[in-house]
């Protein structure tokens, strides 16, 4: 059975075919370089509007049944960057820890990475997980935190995911 996962970009000029959706695409590109279990995404475009996002991430969640969700847009200070707002309101438990290290490894490469509000949350049995718009920046992320997805998504009991080891390393720890 594939794992299902969604892929949420939150953009009003994406939303409205004024702007052609960069980040959903290079998510699921990167998600099929790096991940080896059979999966399939379940993307979604939605306005920076707060009750459209949360929205579209419970239905990704639990009409489509994903175990990962992944965002990306809207993590700014703008008045209209609210994904991380959204995702708090909809998830049980807040995941900080996965934002913190995606603002230390943004900032090797731009100084305005503290301006940044991605974050993680689990609703359910699915991690969702913040991303900033740039399809750079999304694969500086990724990298810094899929290491740990896979053991988290293990923990509330979602879909089991496998990657290449040759490109990212998951830990999950050792059985005794």
């Amino acid at each position: 059975m594939s794992a299902r996962i969604g892929i949420l970009t939150v953009s009003d000029r994406a939303y409205r075919g004024v702007y052609e959706d960069l980040g959903g695409p290079a998510i699921q590109d990167y998600l099929t370089e790096v991940l080896t279990n059979p999966w399939e995404p379940v993307a979604m475009v939605v306005p920076d509007e707060f009750e459209r996002i949360k929205a579209g991430l419970i239905e990704i969640v639990d009409e489509a049944g994903c175990s990962l969700v992944v965002t990306t847009g809207g993590t700014g200070p703008a008045v209209r960057d609210i994904t991380p707002d959204a995702t708090e309101a909809v998830c049980e438990k807040m995941m900080p820890g996965f934002g913190e290290l995606m603002r230390q490894v943004s900032l090797n490469y731009v100084p305005t990475a503290i301006l940044s509000r991605q974050t993680a949350g689990i609703r359910g049995k699915a991690l969702i997980v913040n991303l900033p718009g740039k399809p750079s920046a999304i694969r500086d992320c990724l990298d810094a935190v899929m290491p740990a997805i896979p053991y988290c998504i293990d923990l509330i009991e979602g879909a089991y995911l496998t990657t290449d080891e040759s490109r990212i390393v998951a830990f999950r720890p050792k059985s005794k």
